[in-house]
């Protein structure tokens, strides 16, 4: 549910750049110029003021805002940079931009500590309730989630709440209700952002409850935004594959070649269309597995258990990631994951772990029902 989220505490030693003319990347978005004139206008307002932790905090933010924009991870590393320039006790405002990048990098426990202290500053806080609830869903600790769902209720923040309520439902087998939900949450939204992540996720609601027509639109309007968001190209390209509408996802994703998740989407797609490109496309992807695993970086253990299996048929490799994956991370992506692996190694016993929450939780998509039962047989792979 995280915005790609996707969607990485790799950077231990970030780069620091010596001047404010150091051109650290071009920034790959839409809006470059604009981006880029954003980007230099925060980095002087940051220099000249070092000790200030807003306008530090309003620079992080940039940075990590381009990292979901672009699924590039180097500049969670540069918002980092900024906030280790200060000193704990950090800051309100510090304290949520270290949560957003710890998540990121998937170490949950220490954003919800994060998130924890900025809420015992500032109680009423209503992006530390939201993201405590984001990550309480992903771990699937749904009566957790649920008290940060009512704080966002208490506090008046009807988007916020319906975001965080609606996911709580769909993932725990209300996928009607939780589409009603999402849509008035969608209704009280006026950013462009907020917006596009509820079409996102009222995209994969109806997906799951096996109505394609509606999903498609839904993953148009959020498209139609033209907002660069790899969560959302994700899983617009995962609805595109399981389709087996494979020229769509080859157009859509030769862009975004940066962003591993994306690349991996666009390899699946190649192999299937049979591309001479899909040779090159495993290549930078073994490449790129091989260097986060040298930094310490386990970030994208679902994909590249994926890129095992599907792309270099190493199933009992897969199994090893869609495991490892599982005891971090619990969202319906990351059960499908174990389930397809179990199955492809021949471990239906691996799958357990998924099997006990679509069992105990009540979740109702079709496919996943399938997989759990298919695993769910002894004697079979």
């Amino acid at each position: 549910m995280l915005p790609l989220a996707t969607g990485t505490a790799a950077w231990a030693a970030p780069y620091r750049p010596s001047s404010d003319s150091i051109v650290l990347e071009r920034l790959p978005l839409r809006a470059s110029r604009q981006a880029g004139q954003t980007l230099q206008a925060l980095r002087s307002d940051s220099a000249r003021n070092p000790a200030d932790a807003q306008a530090a905090a309003r620079l992080a933010d940039f940075y990590f805002d381009t990292a979901l924009a672009t699924g590039d991870p180097r500049y969670t590393g540069y918002a980092r940079a900024v906030v280790d320039r200060f000193a704990d006790p950090l800051p309100v405002e510090l304290l949520l931009v270290r949560g957003y990048l710890q998540q990121y990098q998937h170490g949950f426990e220490a954003a919800l500590a994060d998130f924890a202290a900025a809420l015992r500053l500032q109680p009423d806080l209503a992006q530390a309730h939201a993201w405590r609830g984001a990550i309480l869903l992903v771990q699937a600790r749904y009566p957790e989630a649920d008290i940060e769902c009512k704080a966002l209720q208490r506090l008046g923040r009807a988007a916020l709440a319906g975001a965080c309520l609606g996911l709580r439902q769909a993932y725990t087998g209300q996928l009607a209700a939780a589409e009603l939900t999402l849509k008035a949450a969608l209704a009280a939204s006026t950013e462009a952002a907020s917006r596009q992540w509820l079409l996102t996720r009222l995209g994969e609601v109806a997906a799951w409850r096996d109505q394609s027509a509606r999903a498609e639109d839904y993953y148009r309007q959020a498209l139609a935004l033209d907002r660069d968001d790899v969560y959302l190209l994700a899983a617009w390209s995962d609805f595109l594959l399981d389709r087996s509408r494979f020229e769509e996802v080859e157009r859509l994703l030769q862009r975004f070649e940066n962003a591993d998740p994306l690349l991996l989407r666009l390899a699946l797609a190649q192999s299937a269309l049979k591309r001479p490109q899909a040779a090159r496309s495993i290549q930078v992807l073994a490449d790129r597995f091989a260097a986060a695993r040298l930094r310490g970086d386990t970030t994208h253990r679902a994909e590249e258990s994926r890129f095992e299996r599907e792309l270099r048929g190493d199933a009992a490799k897969a199994l090893v990631l869609a495991v490892s994956n599982y005891s971090v991370q619990r969202e319906p992506r990351d059960a499908r994951v174990l389930l397809e692996a179990a199955l492809a190694a021949a471990d239906p016993a691996a799958g357990a772990p998924a099997r006990q929450w679509l069992a105990g939780s009540g979740f109702e998509d079709p496919v996943l029902r399938r997989l759990a039962a298919l695993t769910d047989k002894p004697g079979r792979p």
